[in-house]
């Protein structure tokens, strides 16, 4: 199951005198992340490279900033994907220390970085929600409120019509298709839905 993080968390490596400073948080897509890296730039000034790679779906990007391509961005990702994560920035600020790591050295300094990082960091599983959209009679009022309730759901909006009332609601995907199983069987069909949404 992917997951995310619940909060940054930060990694300090030191390799021939060049400082790694690794930063892993949750970010949503490529806009953020580039904010982020923006305020490190402004934050370290003095620093030879910031790289950073993100997970997020179509968003996805891994970035070397200077240092030889594919030491630093590719390899940053690759220890994202290989933890199954998904919505994660790595951040890597790099102080060069005077002596070069050659590209070995640069691969494993920049996933340590990542790889450290993680190791503290708080994972927590990407729980999915649906928005559903039904339509009953007054007499199932009670009865949608009670199972949308049990269903750790939460009520968007009830509409009340002349003959009918709808809802709207999310619930997590994994508990939709049997709140909806329980409630076609109570409901005795007069329950209608209309289509699922993300």
């Amino acid at each position: 199951m992917p997951q995310t993080l619940a909060s940054p968390a930060h990694s300090e490596v030191v390799i021939k005198k060049s400082r790694f400073i690794g930063c892993v948080q949750p970010v949503p897509d490529r806009a953020r992340a580039q904010q982020l890296v923006a305020g490190l730039r402004a934050e370290h000034p003095d620093a030879r490279h910031i790289c950073w790679a993100l997970l997020a779906g179509g968003d996805s990007a891994a970035v070397d900033d200077g240092e030889p391509g594919g030491t630093a961005g590719r390899p940053m990702l690759e220890v994202l994907r290989h933890q199954d994560l998904e919505g994660v920035l790595a951040t890597v600020v790099r102080y060069f220390g005077g002596i070069k790591l050659g590209a070995g050295g640069l691969v494993r300094a920049y996933t340590d970085s990542v790889a450290q990082a993680l190791l503290v960091a708080q994972k927590v599983p990407i729980v999915k929600h649906l928005t559903l959209v039904c339509e009953a009679p007054y007499a199932f009022e009670g009865l949608l409120r009670r199972e949308i309730e049990a269903a750790q759901g939460d009520l968007v909006e009830v509409r009340h019509g002349i003959i009918q009332v709808e809802f709207r609601f999310t619930v997590t995907e994994a508990a939709a298709e049997s709140l909806k199983a329980r409630l076609g069987e109570s409901g005795q069909g007069r329950i209608g839905w209309e289509k699922t949404t993300g």
